[in-house]
């Protein structure tokens, strides 16, 4: 075959065979003619591409490439098939990866309640495995590497009394894989992150009704333990009221100076002018018939944030009590329902209003935001928060509980919210913090809650939607692979790696 020709596996020659004129198949020379006629032919490589990767033929090409030909390749090239090693070290359930940035080591977090670190080279080896067992702790469950990567942030679950929902955090030093500090934090599946090279996000959660809770996210300074006594190691970020049994969870950090993606909003509708809707893409379905009536989602909303106007919470309690003792409240009002309207109206005057020009005005911004999953209807988290970080809040520097509030500022308020409708399952970052990827199971399209400790149901199909975090849009581009079939109260995190050209979920 020509030299000039692309050179490919006999599996894909196979299908191009079939594509060509097979009356004209007589011999080696016509095949060679054939095939350098349609080597570069695009109409053929978009064909290869669906057929031989089995997508469904509404998802676009990837944004970088400039031809079906060059994206079939790209494909093809990089996609991990083949394994090449079994780590066969924890003798448990190995509940999460995460490799250093410089991609020369990675650290596994297990059932065994161990976290072990490898030498990510042609033959993987171990080079470290810390036991957190004599420190109280169930399992491992989370661990990410500093920017970089001379520490590792561990996350795990803490063992306390029946149903305990306390975890820890330990920071191991990646020169000498020395413990050097360890921070609660509660609720476990807030997990943790590194805010920058040695500070890092924890959280705490304090109850003030059955279904009313406070959620305080800490900065902690990674070497607690052997900085100066006159040194502040740890400082109050934010205390956020939640609503309704839910919580913050999975807290990430997202860096705007690191933005270089290509825009995929403006490919994507480029891509797809004609269409109106937000299509679901099944990738997981067998059927052709199936794949051509996508199943459009409900479109995640921004939810209005309050403006801590309107009536004093003085006032709209006493309202509240007065209509009820008169008997105005119809139908009348669980306690449940009490405790929600009485904490809600508290929040709308007592929460610090959300900062102005949440979004970066320059590609040199220093800006970063805390992004988190969060609810109000339920203990569900079926909502995104995003919380600017300013300059000044990025250091233990100043006072243990932040900047100084007014008396009337209890709270702080989110500065964007993104209602997913369904069960947040999944979050992950591009590797330039653009992008956010979300997995979702997804709630009945007109469905009520009628009580927070009953969520909707879910459904089995997992939902991946794509959100730009340069215009706080989503990327119509929702994807479906997986399915899962346990309900809400037993479903589980489930992490997602994301590369500059794939999405591992």
């Amino acid at each position: 075959m020509d030299a000039g020709c692309p050179r490919l596996p006999d599996t894909v020659l196979f299908e191009i065979f079939l594509y060509l004129d097979h009356a004209d198949v007589l011999s080696v020379g016509l095949v060679c003619q054939q095939w350098r006629a349609v080597a570069r032919d695009e109409f053929l490589w978009k064909e290869l591409f669906y057929r031989y990767y089995r997508v469904s033929r509404d998802v676009p090409r990837h944004p970088g490439a400039v031809s079906w030909y060059d994206e079939f390749q790209r494909l093809y090239d990089t996609i991990p098939c083949v394994e090449v090693q079994a780590l066969k070290e924890h003798n448990d359930q190995v509940l999460h990866l995460s490799f250093s940035h410089s991609g020369c080591l990675f650290a596994s977090c297990s059932k065994d309640c161990t976290v072990k670190i490898w030498s990510n080279e042609l033959d993987i080896s171990l080079q470290h495995s810390s036991n957190m067992r004599p420190y109280n702790w169930s399992y491992t469950q989370f661990s990410q590497f500093n920017s970089d990567d001379s520490l590792l942030l561990v996350s795990g679950v803490f063992v306390g009394p029946h149903n305990s929902s306390s975890g820890e955090i330990a920071v191991i030093s990646m020169e000498n894989f020395t413990l050097l500090s360890r921070v609660r934090n509660k609720p476990y599946d807030v997990f943790g992150c590194w805010l920058n090279e040695t500070n890092l996000i924890s959280g705490n959660l304090h109850r003030i009704g059955r279904i009313t809770s406070c959620s305080v996210l800490w900065l902690n300074n990674a070497f607690q333990g052997i900085e100066s006594e006159n040194v502040n190691v740890v400082k109050r970020l934010f205390k956020i009221q939640n609503l309704n049994a839910s919580t913050i969870r999975t807290v990430m950090v997202a860096d705007c100076s690191r933005y270089d993606s290509p825009d995929l909003l403006l490919d994507y509708e480029e891509q797809l002018a004609a269409s109106s809707t937000c299509p679901v893409f099944d990738l997981g379905s067998d059927s052709e018939e199936e794949e051509a009536k996508p199943k459009p989602p409900l479109e995640p909303a921004v939810q209005e944030l309050p403006d801590g106007g309107g009536v004093p919470t003085e006032h709209g309690l006493q309202q509240l009590f007065d209509d009820i003792m008169e008997g105005r409240v119809r139908p009348a009002m669980t306690d449940t329902e009490l405790e929600t309207k009485v904490a809600e109206l508290f929040v709308h005057s007592r929460t610090k209003p959300p900062e102005p020009n949440l979004l970066p005005t320059d590609s040199n911004s220093k800006t970063k935001y805390l992004i988190f999953t969060t609810g109000c209807l339920t203990y569900s988290p079926h909502q995104i928060g995003i919380k600017r970080i300013l300059p000044h809040q990025m250091t233990t520097a100043g006072p243990v509980l932040g900047e100084e509030r007014r008396s009337d500022e209890f709270f702080d308020s989110l500065d964007h919210v993104i209602d997913i409708h369904g069960h947040i399952i999944g979050m992950g970052l591009s590797p330039d913090h653009r992008y956010l990827y979300v997995n979702s199971r997804a709630w009945p399209r007109d469905c009520v809650i009628s009580d927070p400790m009953q969520p909707p149901p879910i459904a089995e199909e997992i939902d991946l939607h794509v959100f730009d975090l340069k215009t706080m849009k989503e990327v119509k581009r929702a994807l479906r692979a997986h399915r899962a079939y346990t309900p809400n109260e037993e479903c589980f995190f489930i992490f997602l790696d994301v590369s500059k050209d794939f999405v591992a979920r």
